[in-house]
């Protein structure tokens, strides 16, 4: 007891000097710890923080994982060059199709049938009209018949012709109807830009994929998943299956071509010029051109990569791409802001100061 109380002042000044620090540190800092809010699993925001800075990063959207665009499969029998193939490439337009019926169901008939019966009459002359056969020549210089069927038949064969060309040149030619969809294609030496002018004018840039070895630091090579070697690009052009699409064509240098086989599109881009054409993709897909009009140095570097898809997925991709859709209804209007001086709370009316 004695040596407790010789020490008890000491512990009765240490004591009030705690509790002076602690009323000064409770004074100076909050009487809770803030409240954390969840924004995504494991993540937490404090109060006193915007939950947008602290929110976990946004997944990358798969509408543009390969390349800018939907990933769609590759077929190495559509949309490309086919080894052994000696035909036109498939069709998936109406346009292509007609014209795809048209050579080889007329042109290519006729003109087998010419070459076969020239071929046929060249050689029976050869054989009936030789020295051995024929020693004493004949002198004739006109027959009537002869002369009227090589001008009738010919009239015929190019009547024959002519009837289903000119209607195929009209549905190459036809325009746009007005719920079609506006593609422009601008030529460059040596790549192609793209604008979307009924999508809010966004635009895109398509280059050809280098081969492993031959990219720069920062480059990526082409694999096979993006096309054959000198067609696959780095932004591919999406368009919407089943919707008329229109097709602008222009250049900023030179004379350049924008063809698509696939298509039956080969449309010239020409400085100061705007072309057009239009043409409907009836199958989903990915297919492949190029420009087809000599360029410059490195034309044969300047491919064309279209990937056909579903019009929703078109229009999703066209929002990722931070473009609008179509027809759609415009988004409705924020409301105004309120003024900060009606905003803020009012402050408290001060009592005016009185002399004493």
């Amino acid at each position: 007891m004695l040596k407790f109380g010789r020490y008890s002042g000491l512990l009765a000044a240490l004591a009030a000097t705690g509790l002076m620090m602690g009323s000064i540190s409770h004074a100076q800092t909050p009487s809770a710890a803030p409240a954390a809010t969840t924004t995504a699993p494991g993540v937490a925001v404090t109060a006193d923080q915007p939950a947008a800075t602290s929110a976990a990063p946004e997944a990358p959207n798969p509408l543009l994982a390969v390349d800018g665009g939907p990933a769609v499969a590759i077929k190495a029998d559509a949309g490309q060059p086919v080894d052994g193939w000696v035909d036109v490439q498939n069709q998936v337009t109406p346009t292509g199709k007609r014209a795809a019926w048209m050579h080889g169901f007329v042109l290519m008939p006729v003109i087998t049938a010419i070459s076969i019966f020239v071929l046929a009459l060249l050689v029976w002359c050869v054989v009936r009209y030789r020295r051995a056969a024929n020693p004493v020549a004949s002198k004739t210089s006109h027959n009537t018949m002869i002369e009227v069927i090589w001008t009738l038949a010919p009239i015929v064969i190019l009547l024959g012709i002519a009837i289903p060309s000119i209607g195929l040149l009209q549905a190459q030619f036809k325009p746009a109807p007005s719920n079609a969809i506006t593609l422009k294609a601008v030529g460059n030496q040596w790549y192609w830009t793209y604008q979307y002018p009924d999508n809010g004018g966004f635009e895109i840039t398509s280059n050809i994929l280098k081969e492993k070895g031959e990219t720069a630091e920062g480059e990526r090579a082409r694999t096979d998943a993006d096309g054959p070697p000198l067609l696959a690009t780095d932004n591919r052009v999406v368009l919407p299956v089943g919707v008329p699409i229109r097709l602008l064509t222009t250049s900023a240098d030179v004379i350049h071509a924008w063809a698509i086989p696939a298509f039956w599109i080969k449309l010239d881009a020409i400085p100061g010029r705007i072309n057009e054409t239009n043409f409907t993709i009836q199958k989903p897909g990915v297919y492949f051109g190029q420009c087809s009009e000599l360029c410059g140095a490195r034309h044969g570097y300047m491919p064309i990569t279209v990937v056909a898809v579903e019009k929703p997925v078109f229009d999703q991709w066209v929002v990722a791409k931070g473009g609008t859709v179509k027809g759609a209804a415009p988004a409705a209007e924020a409301p105004a802001a309120m003024p900060a001086a009606a905003a803020a709370p009012a402050a408290a009316p001060v009592a005016p100061a009185t002399d004493k």
